[in-house]
């Protein structure tokens, strides 16, 4: 199937996963993409020794990288390339040596030329840890085809 058969769902996996494959931060760091459909997608990572800060609790660096990867694969779900605008995180639990989290990103908003997404992060059976909300720019190209910036 080429690039211009591609839609929906098929299309947001192909662009996520070119994504990721370009992504060598989220690939270091194990980031796992789970899944991608139009304007969401689900990533996780669990948590290793060199992730963890001076206080035994993770890094609030990986939450944020995490979260981040879940927005980019939602934003560029469409074949359009995005760039983060503006990104900010509250963390609402730390997060310790072995946990899996979780980043689920959500489109909350697209019109002209940005986005607005909502992920959360959370552990194991889906208890909350960060909140994270990003905002995307829509720049030249297509994803799939490389951005032109």
């Amino acid at each position: 199937m080429s690039v211009e058969e591609l839609t929906g769902d098929a299309l947001a996996r192909a662009c996520a996963a070119a994504m990721l494959e370009r992504d060598r931060a989220s690939q270091s760091l194990g980031i796992v993409l789970e899944d991608a459909r139009p304007g969401w997608a689900r990533a996780s990572l669990r948590i290793t020794e060199t992730m963890v800060n001076g206080h035994d609790i993770a890094h609030g660096g990986v939450t944020f990288t995490l979260a981040d990867s879940a927005f980019a694969f939602a934003c560029n779900s469409r074949n359009e390339p995005n760039v983060a605008l503006q990104a900010s995180i509250s963390y609402v639990s730390a997060v310790k040596l072995g946990d899996t989290l979780v980043a689920e990103a959500q489109e909350q908003s697209s019109k002209g030329r940005t986005g607005v997404y909502d992920i959360t992060v959370t552990r194991g059976g889906g208890e909350l840890v960060a909140l994270f909300r990003g905002v995307c720019y829509r720049i030249k190209g297509t994803v799939l085809g490389g951005a032109v910036t």
